[in-house]
């Protein structure tokens, strides 16, 4: 869809998310089920929120080292706001791409240029990205039961191994050759007005607007590579400290309930699992994550328990973090401004200007 409402990805989010929810649980929840629940230790579910606000406070100084390593300065605080921004904004758009165009509103306001922001997040949902684009395949490597125990997983390790190599190709033209970006782009441009979907006289703005962006990330890649690099390097730890405190949550949710952990499995289980999600077209991937979720932790759990944990662990790593950037798009932001940051993600500064100064008045 070309503009994207808040309200309408909001609704669907909701109504995917809940909808399968309630499906997996009417096909998995059986007798066994309550009495397990109701014998969960508090211990380990409280264990599994420290570690989310773990993972956020990690994500947070990564925010944190990548705006330093740009010769930009912004609080821990302020990182917490774009991380729970990011979760909001990728729930209520498809592919997840509505994390974004929210960070750099903020970053915006918090003195940092566009073209700085836009490197920003993009450095930072590749870091993530590219770790999981290794992790993935190798988890196959790794635990061949996945493959052996499930014709599913089969698919999506080709899935999995075809997109990883898509990505780190994409990334390495990217850097070595951005000229080449340029011209995919303007031939995608000119295929995409043959079926009408960018007016003829837009054709010429918008290949010029993607080559401005290429030209813009390649020189923050170039700065952040040369000069920055030393926060950069902070930034990745502080990236897979992210995924490790966010993938010990599921241990701590199969332990709470009594059944054996092992951590090593449920670890290589999220990272093929989270890595799948990244490219899921539904808004935050809702559906597909409650339903894939409880069809790949049924390797870890019993049946009767793979829904109940898939929806628990669903709750903790996302859920949470959505209401809290649900909250704070609507406190800090305004609705209507988030609504236009939705609508118009492409727009220039002075569209950002001009809801910064609506905002304060």
């Amino acid at each position: 869809m070309s503009e994207v409402s808040l309200r309408k990805g909001l609704a669907i989010f909701l109504l995917l998310s809940f909808g399968v929810s309630s499906v997996v649980l009417a096909f998995s929840v059986d007798g066994s089920t309550w009495s397990t629940l109701l014998t969960a230790r508090k211990g380990p579910m409280a264990l599994a929120f420290l570690l989310v606000l773990g993972a956020w406070l990690c994500d947070a100084i990564r925010f944190c080292s990548l705006a330093r390593a740009m010769d930009r300065k912004i609080s821990i605080p302020n990182g917490i706001i774009l991380t729970w921004l990011h979760y909001f904004g990728c729930a209520v758009t498809p592919m997840q791409v509505g994390g974004g165009p929210f960070q750099v509103y903020v970053l915006y306001r918090s003195g940092v240029p566009i073209g700085k922001g836009v490197a920003i997040t993009l450095v930072r949902t590749l870091l993530t990205t590219f770790i999981l684009s290794v992790a993935a395949p190798l988890s196959f490597l790794l635990n061949p039961r996945f493959m052996n125990e499930s014709p599913f997983l089969v698919g999506i390790f080709y899935y999995v191994l075809l997109i990883s190599i898509l990505a780190w190709g994409a990334f390495g033209i990217s850097v070595v050759r951005p000229d080449l970006v340029k011209k995919a782009g303007s031939v995608l441009v000119l295929w995409l007005n043959r079926f009408n979907v960018i007016g003829k006289y837009k054709i010429l703005c918008t290949i010029r607007r993607i080559n401005l962006e290429i030209d813009g990330y390649s020189a923050n890649l170039r700065y952040l590579f040369s000069r920055g690099i030393g926060c950069f390097t902070l930034a990745f730890v502080m990236s897979l400290l992210h995924l490790v405190f966010l993938f010990s949550v599921l241990p701590c949710l199969i332990w709470s309930i009594g059944l054996e952990v092992n951590y090593v499995e449920s670890f290589l289980a999220q990272a093929i699992f989270l890595f799948v999600l990244y490219f899921v077209p539904t808004p935050g991937a809702s559906g597909v994550a409650e339903g894939g979720g409880a069809a790949i932790f049924g390797l870890l759990v019993p049946w009767s328990m793979a829904g109940v944990t898939a929806i628990a662990w669903r709750f903790f790593t996302e859920y949470l973090a959505i209401i809290m950037g649900a909250i704070v798009a609507v406190r800090f932001i305004g609705w209507g401004t988030a609504e236009m940051i939705i609508k118009n993600r492409r727009r220039e500064c002075d569209d950002l200007e001009l809801a910064k100064s609506g905002r304060e008045s």
